[in-house]
């Protein structure tokens, strides 16, 4: 039998007893796969950053990074906690819905404080030794970047952040000429 993208996404799904976000289904249906058109590199990397979604650890948003330069990947991070600490999916809790904390806020508050997916991903590359110099970096899982993120994304040279949300929008930014306000000055 043969699959579309769609459909193994739907299965894989179904298998990995996790629910494929509508939003990104429906995107998702719109990526030429039987005809000679081939996705664009925006898409194709946009897709990759859902697949490492799915590694994380976060019992209630899963996000994905993947650090794209000259059409190679150099780097993939997901949010979850530190190295050497559980993680609410080892605990089977989250304090942060223990404590109804409200999403985007007190970020200082969990346990993937510091390890969010763009900072994952930025420091693997430098773990191994990769530039992120005027690299994009691709983002999956919530619907906006948080202020510590946007520091270490603009601090680490990175010119171009392209951002499917939740709800199924790309968002694509210029860092360069977007983030040069801090968040607090808007």
């Amino acid at each position: 039998m043969i699959y579309n993208f769609v459909e193994i996404i739907r299965i894989g799904s179904n298998k990995m007893n996790t629910q494929f976000p509508p939003s990104l289904f429906n995107w998702c249906q719109k990526i030429p796969l039987n005809t000679n058109e081939r996705p664009s590199w925006d898409e194709y990397f946009l897709l990759m950053a859902f697949m490492v979604s799915r590694r994380s650890s976060c019992l209630r948003t899963k996000v994905g990074a993947v650090i794209v330069k000259d059409k190679d990947t150099i780097s993939t991070g997901y949010n979850g906690a530190p190295n050497l600490q559980k993680s609410c999916l080892e605990l089977g809790k989250c304090y942060r819905n223990d404590n109804e904390i409200i999403s985007g806020t007190q970020l200082e508050s969990c346990r993937a404080s510091g390890s969010h997916a763009e900072s994952n991903a930025i420091a693997l590359a430098a773990k191994n030794g990769h530039s992120t110099a005027d690299a994009t970096l691709y983002l999956y899982g919530h619907n906006f970047v948080c202020n510590m993120c946007r520091g270490i994304i603009s601090n680490a040279h990175i010119k171009r952040v392209v951002h499917l949300k939740q709800d199924g929008k790309i968002e694509e930014i210029d860092v360069r000429n977007q983030w040069d306000t801090n968040i607090l000055d808007q």
